[in-house]
């Protein structure tokens, strides 16, 4: 769509599945995205079949059937709460802690040094 160009959008609208899916594998190689996830065909059977509209969160188990439904959004759209389902299911994240400082801090002595004219 020429007003796509002006809205900075990156991509025209897909007219196929292989564009629908050449944007997805540009998406996950500029993103470093390490999820796998679903592309809809042309007729969005799964956007029809999950009403994921306007929000909506779902985990599907290994045989893809629906195994966690979040509510829909804006205002039963709740990440939190996908989070602990996934955590009672798996087990918690453990995240590591922050990273030191690359750079040291100064110490009293410095700081009042450096504000000092020689």
């Amino acid at each position: 769509m020429k007003s796509n160009i002006k809205d900075d959008v990156c991509y025209a609208q897909p007219r196929s599945l292989s564009d629908r899916l050449a944007i997805a594998n540009d998406f996950t190689k500029r993103f470093k995205y390490p999820v796998p996830f679903g592309v809809d065909d042309m007729n969005n059977s799964a956007n029809d079949a999950y009403a994921a509209w306007p929000e909506r969160l779902y985990i599907l188990d290994k045989q893809g059937r629906i195994a966690y439904r979040g509510g829909n959004g804006p205002f039963n759209y709740d990440p939190k709460e996908v989070r602990a389902w996934l955590a009672a299911r798996y087990g918690e994240i453990k995240h590591p802690g922050p990273a030191p400082s690359a750079v040291p801090a100064a110490d009293s002595n410095q700081a009042g040094q450096a504000g000092k004219k020689s």
